[in-house]
């Protein structure tokens, strides 16, 4: 059954009260400088979030009835996101507001983003075209219609699209050949002057706003075959990543991203909710809640899934951090009672369905031992969609070896 619609967070850093254990007080750490990036010579295609590969092997163990990827096919083919007579609701301007007020387009949009996606995907695995062309309305739709996104939540409601938008695109453009060259060049004028521009640059609002908007821009950057934004969202994402998910190898405070002003212990702590211990593994939003904690988990591991198949595996340099994550997370998801010095001593659960990608990375190809997670990630089979920009991960990721 596809996972309730997530209310869409306000903008900005919320502190938490402290939790009542304290640590050594310490300098501000900040992030290194980030390593130069390096985009593909060629771009790899379908290649935002899943390869030709791993759609190839889905299809096959749809085909044979083998699980968990069949009762995840059937969960996607019975949602809204898969049906045939969907009819798209596209705007010029896209109005967000904090908690979705006003909320002018921003669900038609995402929600939009993600039967694009869907249907991509049922294309590709029935070879029906009906599905693909139904993936080609929407998206010919919105690039024919949106001019903006505007209010609060723009960036946000940009990302969370812009990461749906080119999933499908890629999927269409390179294994179906009835998209006119008129509607690609529409939809990538789309990408390019409505999206990207909204999602390159970041943010310092709370982590997952940068993480999403770094996942739509690189994912985007593909699709696009554009070089320096590929490169742009690189650097970002490897000073993004080590100032979300704290190791004990940062030191007393955790790390912090350029431009960020958090220059002293109580900013710092501030920022991450009031959290004044730090261990492996604890997020900048774990002590907010577990359903924003799971929006950056997921967009680490789709950050780091699209780099892999561009030839780019980022997997090494961040699979500390992203086993912990996952792993501190998926503990208390499952029921451990936290410690006092933990958020107070209570946390807000609800992680989603947001496992799949990073769990079949570390476990599967890389053979890293991860119990919680794989309890958590196994139990929750098939994961659907959070009905934001996480979709039909068990579909497409579990045991993919390719």
């Amino acid at each position: 059954m596809v996972t309730a619609v997530l209310t869409a967070l306000v903008g900005g850093c919320l502190a938490w009260p402290g939790s009542s254990a304290t640590a050594a007080a310490a300098p501000a750490t900040k992030a290194a400088a980030p390593v130069e990036a390096a985009a593909p010579t060629s771009f790899t295609h379908p290649g935002v979030g899943v390869s030709a590969g791993q759609l190839s092997f889905v299809r096959d163990k749809v085909k044979a009835g083998a699980q968990p990827w069949k009762s995840a096919y059937d969960q996607m083919m019975g949602s809204k996101y898969a049906s045939l007579t969907r009819t798209a609701k596209p705007r010029a301007v896209v109005e967000c507001g904090s908690y979705s007020n006003p909320n002018i387009g921003c669900t038609d949009e995402r929600e939009d983003a993600i039967a694009a996606y869907t249907l991509s995907l049922a294309w590709y695995i029935t070879q029906d075209e009906r599905y693909a062309k139904k993936s080609i309305e929407i998206m010919d739709a919105w690039s024919g219609v949106i001019k903006d996104h505007t209010n609060s939540n723009a960036p946000l409601q940009t990302g969370w699209a812009g990461s749906s938008w080119p999933k499908a695109a890629e999927i269409i453009r390179y294994t179906y050949d009835g998209w006119s060259s008129s509607g690609v060049d529409r939809f990538e004028a789309m990408l390019r002057t409505v999206y990207l521009p909204k999602t390159i640059n970041g943010s310092q609002s709370n982590g997952n706003w940068e993480l999403t908007m770094l996942e739509a821009a690189v994912g985007i950057s593909v699709f696009l075959e554009d070089k320096n934004s590929y490169d742009k969202a690189v650097d970002k994402y490897r000073a993004r990543v080590p100032a979300y998910v704290y190791l004990a190898s940062d030191g007393a405070l955790p790390k912090t991203t350029p431009g960020s002003g958090l220059d002293t212990r109580d900013k710092i702590i501030g920022y991450w909710q009031g959290q004044s211990t730090f261990v492996d593994g604890l997020t900048q939003e774990t002590c907010r809640d577990f359903t924003h904690t799971g929006y950056g988990i997921s967009s680490i591991a789709h950050f780091a899934e699209t780099a892999r198949i561009q030839g780019q595996d980022l997997y090494p340099e961040i699979k500390d951090r992203l086993r912990h994550a996952l792993g501190f997370q998926a503990k208390y998801e499952l029921g451990e009672a936290p410690p006092s010095w933990l958020c107070g001593g209570k946390v807000n659960r609800g992680l989603g369905p947001v496992t799949e990608v990073g769990f079949n990375a570390l476990h599967n190809r890389m053979g890293i031992a991860m119990a919680n997670t794989q309890t958590l990630t196994e139990r929750g089979r098939p994961q659907g969609t959070n009905n934001l920009f996480v979709a039909w991960e068990t579909l497409t990721h579990a045991n993919n070896p390719n």
